[in-house]
């Protein structure tokens, strides 16, 4: 019989093992009360300057958006010193030393959110009880006309600043506090004002939680959209060069198949044909089944999506002589020179060779006819060594060298970036032309080592 035990998740600072779900969200919602009130609550948070392209911005006539900034400093002043009048006309000592101490109390939280947003919600607080004492009133209790509207304003002003989370804990922190104060003073709910500034503010703080909803979603759509337009223009970008891939592999594939055919008929016309001609038309003949073949193979797949690649293995420096005896055939005295242990190395590693030997070889071909080349190979213990090189092209030439694109060498620098190998190519002394390559080649490990 199997016994099958079952675990709960600890909540992080649980000691007395697995709580309860309703426990778990309770730590979690006093987790988010210290993160959004009591962690750095006064730390320095400047107010940040506003977008130009900012929905109030643009809103403002076009000779005032360059003082947006300063109209906010302006508005939240003003609103400061509604607030400073309000305080020092508490309990009737305007004139007085104490109203303008009330007044002062009532003010600097309404200003200390342009720098501490949670800073100024606990001042205002903590300026409440204050505010009520001085003024020495029972008609408006707790919330004096200087308090009411210095916290009034001061959870707005936060609130716009903050997530609509931190407004709901100061909205509840604020219920909490009259429901205390209303309840240890003894004065009945009628003389009480905790109601009216709790319904404003509960009106007001959600006005602003479902403008802060609806900013973030229309940022989030927004950025979705930037994402969609991105794919879309890669898509499309992928789709044109699909469509290029495939009308270049109709028409190139359409061509060679022509030469092929008309390489091996070509003997057929000429009447007791020479036998170097009859090698030339061969090897032109085998040079384009291959080129096809290999077309085929690249670009075949984009024709349909069932393609299947032909099942032909991928060349290796095995087949490099036979690659060498290609290029004879053409016209290229070409030699080979291989240093070092002989060994099979990764196929990333042969293919690659054997493709930059390939197109160097091909450039020789087409940039400098008549020109002989040499292949150099080393083995070596940290990779392979590759290095091919071509003669200056004869003065007397009968065959002209053909203009290329560039992509050949790009595409050496791929293969050999691919690899983290490393090349150079350029121009030798005598005129000709080098291509230098080194591909590493991870040691393999030995069995039994760590």
């Amino acid at each position: 019989m199997t016994e099958t035990t079952q675990t709960m998740t600890a909540h992080p600072g649980d000691r007395g093992g697995p709580r309860s779900p309703e426990y778990r969200l309770a730590m979690d919602a006093l987790s988010g009360l210290r993160e959004d009130l009591f962690h750095d609550a006064f730390a320095h948070r400047p107010l940040p300057h506003v977008a130009p392209d900012g929905p109030l911005v643009r809103r403002l006539p076009g000779r005032m958006r360059p003082y947006a900034d300063r109209i906010r400093l302006g508005v939240v002043a003003a609103l400061a010193l509604l607030c400073f009048y309000a305080g020092s006309a508490t309990g009737g000592y305007s004139d007085h030393p104490l109203g303008l101490l009330t007044g002062a109390l009532c003010a600097v939280p309404v200003l200390a959110t342009l720098v501490r947003p949670v800073g100024a919600f606990w001042l205002s607080m903590a300026a409440t009880p204050v505010v009520a004492v001085l003024g020495g009133g029972w008609d408006d209790w707790p919330w004096g006309p200087g308090a009411f509207m210095c916290h009034m304003t001061v959870l707005v002003l936060v609130a716009i600043r903050t997530r609509p989370r931190a407004a709901a804990w100061m909205w509840a922190l604020t219920a909490v506090y009259g429901f205390v104060t209303e309840t240890l003073s003894g004065i009945g709910p009628y003389n009480a004002n905790s109601a009216p500034l709790l319904v404003f503010s509960a009106f007001a703080l959600l006005v602003i939680s479902v403008w802060h909803i609806r900013r973030d979603a229309r940022r989030q759509v927004t950025a979705q959209e930037t994402v969609t337009a991105h794919e879309r223009s890669r898509r499309t970008l992928l789709e044109e060069r699909t469509t290029i891939a495939r009308e270049l592999h109709d028409v190139v594939a359409h061509h060679m198949s022509v030469v092929a055919i008309q390489a091996e008929a070509a003997p057929y016309r000429v009447e007791n044909p020479p036998e170097e001609l009859e090698r030339a038309f061969v090897t032109i003949r085998e040079n384009a089944v291959a080129a096809l073949t290999e077309l085929r193979r690249v670009l075949g797949v984009v024709r349909a999506e069932d393609y299947e690649a032909p099942d032909a293995p991928q060349p290796t420096l095995a087949d490099l002589d036979a690659l060498l005896a290609n290029v004879r055939d053409a016209g290229l005295t070409v030699d080979k020179a291989v240093t070092g242990a002989v060994r099979e190395l990764p196929p990333g590693v042969e293919l690659s060779a054997y493709r930059i030997v390939q197109e160097a070889l091909s450039n020789s071909l087409r940039h400098a006819p008549g020109a002989s080349a040499r292949v150099e190979l080393s083995y070596v213990l940290g990779g392979l060594g590759l290095r091919v090189v071509n003669g200056s092209m004869p003065a007397p030439s009968l065959i002209k060298p053909s203009p290329g694109a560039g992509h050949g060498i790009t595409g050496m620098r791929e293969r050999v970036s691919m690899l983290n190998g490393e090349m150079t190519a350029g121009p030798t002394e005598d005129g000709g032309y080098e291509v230098a390559v080194f591909l590493p080649v991870t040691a393999a490990p030995i069995e039994g080592e760590a």
